[in-house]
């Protein structure tokens, strides 16, 4: 396990080294760049409730990707078993996703009111179009001459998806996955930059008109770190549905 993380904790630390060096040595002044252990120190401030902010933010950014997840593979499913619906939707989909996110979180902010609620659904809205593209693409890339081998035994159609096209979409969905877990973080934070009562975006708006950076830079750290719990997630329910379908298989 070392020598498969080894490098990658080293860049971390470097990373961390480096930032020391800069506060310290390196002539960056204080209030643009507050050192590790100052930045640290933020957690402690009286003012700032950090697990409130911390859970808002995580139950924001989460909520929302499983939404997106649950709802782009559905979606997926249902272009699959449908050509006309997925001629009909698909373009309509992609003209949707060329509208700036950024441009509909006031709007969700009007419609939604503040809170946990307009924060998922632009969670949601930035993460979601990933999923279905790949999905969609996964379950329709499967080798003719397969499908045509298991129609000649008379498999029914829910057999085909789950034998053949289901497996074979896997890698598809998983990828869009990725890229929906760094999605989905940033979608948060729009959310909370634009207008919410908590969060650590909220927290870093906040931070900003007291031109508290320690507490800022504190902020940016816990969401790269849910950021990476939700990455984190994707990569471990990956290894453990690839493992077991193998082993089905």
């Amino acid at each position: 396990m070392l020598r498969r993380h080894g490098p990658a904790i080293l860049a971390h630390l470097a990373v961390l080294g480096l930032w020391a060096w800069a506060t310290t040595w390196g002539g960056v002044p204080r209030f643009i760049l507050p050192g590790p252990l100052e930045t640290l120190r933020a957690l402690s401030a009286p003012q700032i409730d950090w697990p409130r902010h911390l859970l808002m933010t995580a139950a924001q950014a989460f909520g929302g990707f499983i939404l997106a997840v649950v709802v782009g593979v559905a979606l997926a499913v249902v272009f699959t078993w449908s050509a006309a619906l997925r001629r009909a939707l698909m373009p309509l989909l992609v003209t949707l996703n060329l509208v700036p996110k950024v441009a509909l979180a006031p709007l969700f902010i009007v419609w939604l009111g503040y809170g946990l609620v307009p924060n998922i659904a632009i969670t949601f809205v930035i993460s979601f179009f990933p999923i279905v593209i790949t999905t969609a693409r996964g379950l329709a890339e499967v080798e003719p001459e397969l499908l045509d081998l298991v129609r000649t035994v008379r498999a029914t159609r829910w057999q085909v998806f789950r034998k053949i096209q289901l497996p074979s979409s896997l890698p598809y969905l998983f990828s869009g996955m990725r890229v929906a877990a760094v999605l989905a973080i940033a979608g948060t934070v729009v959310g909370e930059f634009i207008g919410s009562e908590a969060g650590l975006g909220f927290v870093m708006m906040a931070a900003q008109g007291t031109l508290d950076t320690p507490a800022m830079v504190m902020a940016l750290i816990l969401i790269t770190l849910v950021g990476v719990a939700i990455y984190a997630a994707v990569v471990a329910l990956e290894r453990a549905v690839v493992t077991e379908d193998a082993r089905l298989g």
